[in-house]
C-alpha cells in the first residue's frame, strides 16, 4: 500500500509542479532557489555552531554530523533537477558540436532521454521486468520507491539523530528519528530529475533548448565579464 501511495504522491507532486510552473514560473523558480539556499544555510549553521561548541565549550550536538550529511544529500538530490532546469550541469560537447545540425540535435535528444531513463531506473527499476529483464525476485520493491517503502514499513531509526525529549513525551515518538524521514528526498529528487529530463527533452525537440548540459560555461563566463576584465 505504501508503495502505491508513494508512487501516486510523486505523480501528484510532478503534476502540481508542472501546472504551477506554467501559471507562476517566476514563483516556482524562487521557491526552488529558496529550498537550495535554506539547505545550504542549515549545513553552514550546524557546522559552524558545532565547531564553536566543540572547541569553545567542549560540547556539541551529537547528531550534528549525521544531520549535515543528510542535508547535504538532500541538497544534491534536489539540486540535480534544478541544475537540469537552468542548464548548469557540466558536460563535454566538443565532439557532438562537430556533427551536422540534425545529428547534433538527435544526440542532444538522446542525452536527455538517457538522463530520463537513468532517473526512472533509479526511481523504480521494477518497470524493466515488463521488458523481460530479471531485476530481482521481488522486483516490485526495487528502486528508490521500494527502498523508501521498506524503511517506512520497518520504522528503523537513524544512528545519532534523535527527537527532543519533549517531542517524545508529547507525541509518543520513538527515541531516534526514522530513516524514512531522512530518505524521503531520495524518491522525490529522482522523480524531479526524471521530470526535468523529460521537460528538457521536449524543449530540445522544439528548439527551445540546445543541450541538457552546459558544455562551455567557462567561455560564457568570460564573455559575460569581458568588460569588467578590460576595466
Amino acid at each position: 500500500m505504501e508503495l502505491m501511495g508513494m508512487t501516486i504522491a510523486l505523480i501528484v507532486l510532478v503534476a502540481v509542479l508542472f501546472m504551477a510552473e506554467r501559471a507562476f514560473p517566476a514563483a516556482v523558480e524562487r521557491l526552488e532557489e529558496n529550498v537550495i539556499a535554506i539547505l545550504m544555510a542549515l549545513i553552514t549553521f550546524i557546522s559552524f555552531f558545532q565547531v564553536v561548541g566543540r572547541y569553545g565549550f567542549n560540547s556539541g550536538w551529537q547528531g550534528a554530523l549525521e544531520a549535515t550529511r543528510i542535508l547535504f544529500a538532500w541538497l544534491i538530490l534536489f539540486g540535480m533537477a534544478y541544475g537540469i532546469k537552468v542548464g548548469i550541469h557540466l558536460g563535454v560537447d566538443a565532439v557532438i558540436r562537430l556533427f551536422p545540425k540534425p545529428l547534433f540535435k538527435a544526440a542532444a535528444i538522446f542525452g536527455a532521454f538517457a538522463t530520463f531513463a537513468y532517473g526512472m531506473l533509479l526511481l523504480y527499476s521494477g518497470w524493466l521486468a515488463f521488458f523481460g529483464a530479471d531485476v530481482s525476485s521481488n522486483w516490485r520493491q526495487s528502486g528508490a520507491i521500494g527502498y523508501w517503502t521498506f524503511m517506512f514499513d520497518r520504522g528503523t531509526g537513524l544512528d545519532e539523530l534523535r527527537y527532543p525529549e519533549w517531542m517524545q513525551t508529547t507525541f509518543g515518538l520513538q527515541d531516534r528519528v526514522q530513516r524514512w524521514i531522512a530518505y524521503l528526498m531520495l524518491p522525490v529528487g529522482l522523480a524531479l530529475l526524471s521530470f526535468r529530463s523529460l521537460q528538457a527533452l521536449v524543449e530540445i525537440a522544439q528548439g527551445r533548448k540546445e543541450l541538457i548540459v552546459a558544455g562551455h560555461e567557462a567561455e560564457d563566463l568570460v564573455q559575460q565579464n569581458l568588460n569588467t576584465l578590460k576595466d
